[in-house]
């Protein structure tokens, strides 16, 4: 029998952050802002949405001098919105997984509630979770600070030590060992990088896995 799960959405369930990952290179880049790929993944994914604007407008002053114009994340939403609408998928073997874990499920993600419940709509998957579908927007902290998975394990009524957390971001894994929890990483998503595998690893993930057929044997590995 499966441990409590919670899954992280974006990456993990859905693959979008593939799309939102060349949707804000490109608009930084046609600032002349040039980001590595690596570094941005590692710096900047799994934050949340406030979080995310207020790092990258600070780092993009500090390197630039200059700060952000001030319609850029006005505008870029507005592009992302359009780019999630028509590419937006499931991972592979979403269904698959979610559907074969046999004790508590949930969803703990960064992204905003109307936000996530549609991805979970779009894609097929929100008959899964029921109730248990957790945005930062509830929390004072997003990640890497560990108040959503607490949430998330509060929700479902579950001591949070017993979770086990499957994120594909170094802040999400972050945020979950920070919450006491067991942490998986998933490298399967279309925005991996190279070394994405280490990164997790580095940010304290037990067991990583590119493949979510693997995740009854991770876990078992992990618990």
């Amino acid at each position: 029998m499966y441990p409590p799960l919670i899954f992280d959405c974006d990456g993990v369930l859905v693959d979008s952050e593939a799309v939102y990952l060349t949707v804000e290179l490109a608009a930084l880049a046609e600032l002349g802002v040039r980001y590595d790929r690596t570094s941005y993944v590692r710096t900047f994914m799994g934050l949340s949405p406030d979080r995310w604007r207020r790092d990258l407008a600070a780092d993009v002053e500090a390197r630039t001098g200059a700060p952000l114009p001030p319609a850029f994340f006005v505008e870029l939403d507005a592009t992302l919105r359009r780019a999630i609408y028509d590419h937006l998928r499931p991972v592979p073997g979403a269904r698959e997984a979610v559907a074969a874990v046999d004790g508590p499920r949930c969803v703990a993600s960064s992204t905003p509630w109307p936000r996530l419940t549609w991805k979970l709509v779009r894609t097929g998957l929100d008959d899964l979770f029921g109730p248990h579908v957790y945005s930062a927007d509830a929390v004072d902290h997003g990640k890497p600070a560990p108040d959503l998975f607490w949430h998330a394990a509060a929700g479902m009524g579950i001591d949070a030590a017993r979770c086990v957390v499957v994120e594909d971001s170094a802040n999400g894994v972050l945020a979950g060992v920070a919450a006491g929890m067991t942490v998986i990483g998933f490298v399967g998503g279309g925005h991996c990088v190279d070394r994405h595998a280490d990164m997790l690893r580095d940010a304290g993930a037990t067991a990583v896995i590119a493949d979510l057929a693997d995740l009854g044997s991770a876990v078992d590995a992990a618990s």
